[in-house]
């Protein structure tokens, strides 16, 4: 079956381009000026507005969303918990940097949360966010070692997840033990009610060597982005080390969509959006083949390819990427409540012909 997540706005959504007047959410006024406990401004604060895009992607039917990782954003883990929290079948995959605390201790954050949603979370790690993100955190790891380090991450995260202590002389010498470059871990191992429950579904990301070799040997699902000429090259290297690692993972897509009734409404729409921050019409270079437009950067969007058409035209190229070997889609547009339930009612059963998605077929 395909997956479709949908990305969550972590700093404010809206109707318009500039991410400064995304209102929604009560992100861009000016701050509250109130002593009451409660100070939210406006009729709304952020999390009103997000737990109704969060129940319009269950609602609609898709599989889950992503609390992304963005540093001028609410805190990703915070806005997944509270995800988890608000949906029954939903899964909510959280986006996080390495060096935001320890393996152990994003483990455990971790069980609690399978706890309490049956198993529904996953990990998205945000390997490389820039040497700038990473200075303002004080993380002097760079260059291809931060990969080194999420392998290691990895290794102790599903090692203390997995190795039950056994009682008895305080657990010394029965759990997991690692001695690596960037962690050490000596008796480590959940027990009780932290253990036997599911690790979360690791999905990264990336097209370098390091990268692939990351979801290769410790990935689930690895997300692509979009290029002009296509994912053909990144695909097969991507199966070819997983295969000489003796595993498989599976591939994913990252994709902004404009799905109208019409291909008109739909660049229609594009438009619109564009003339909000250009004067000039769209350059035609920025419409590539198959309903693919490479201006979505330019919209405030953080994947530059995605897709503009009708809903059956979208559905066709979706359909495509997933006879590529593409099973796991993470889906954004603008404004996001309205856009999540046109691609529920309108494009979904278009995409997946059995007419239901991997969330919907768990409840069957």
């Amino acid at each position: 079956m395909t997956e479709f997540l949908w990305r969550l706005p972590t700093r404010g959504d809206g109707r318009h381009v500039r991410p400064e007047t995304r209102h929604r959410g009560g992100f861009g006024g000016p701050p509250p000026r109130t002593p009451a406990t409660d100070v939210r401004p406006g009729k709304f604060g952020p999390f009103d507005d997000l737990h109704q895009i969060i129940d319009a992607a269950e609602l609609s039917g898709l599989d889950g969303v992503l609390a992304p990782y963005d540093p001028a954003g609410e805190e990703s883990w915070i806005v997944a918990g509270g995800a988890l929290r608000a949906t029954r079948y939903g899964r909510v995959v959280v986006e996080f940097q390495p060096a935001f605390g320890t393996p152990v201790y994003a483990a455990k954050i971790s069980a609690t949360l399978q706890q309490l949603a049956h198993g529904r979370l996953g990990w998205r790690l945000a390997v490389d966010t820039g040497a700038d993100d990473a200075r303002t955190r004080g993380d002097r790891v760079a260059g291809d070692d931060r990969y080194a380090r999420a392998a290691e991450f990895l290794t102790v995260a599903r090692g203390v997840w997995n190795e039950t202590p056994v009682p008895g002389a305080g657990f010394k010498g029965t759990g997991f033990e690692f001695d690596g470059e960037y962690y050490d871990v000596i008796d480590g191992g959940f027990r009780g009610i932290l253990s036997g429950l599911p690790f979360p579904t690791v999905y990264l990301s990336g097209t370098s060597a390091p990268a692939l070799e990351l979801s290769a040997r410790h990935g689930d699902v690895h997300l692509f982005t979009e290029t002009a000429d296509g994912l053909d090259a990144a695909l097969a290297e991507l199966g070819e080390r997983a295969a000489a690692a003796g595993r498989r993972v599976r591939a994913g897509l990252e994709l902004p969509i404009i799905a109208r009734e019409t291909e008109a409404e739909a660049w229609a729409r594009v438009h619109r959006q564009w003339h909000e921050v250009h004067d000039e019409t769209p350059s035609g270079a920025l419409t590539l083949d198959g309903n693919r437009w490479a201006g979505f950067g330019a919209l405030g969007y953080s994947q530059p390819i995605g897709l503009v058409g009708s809903y059956e035209q979208v559905a066709e190229r979706l359909s495509a990427y997933r006879d590529a070997g593409i099973d796991s889609f993470v889906l954004v547009g603008h404004p996001q409540i309205e856009e999540v339930h046109r691609t529920g009612e309108h494009l979904l059963h278009l995409v997946d012909p059995a007419g239901r998605t991997l969330a919907q077929e768990a409840t069957v």
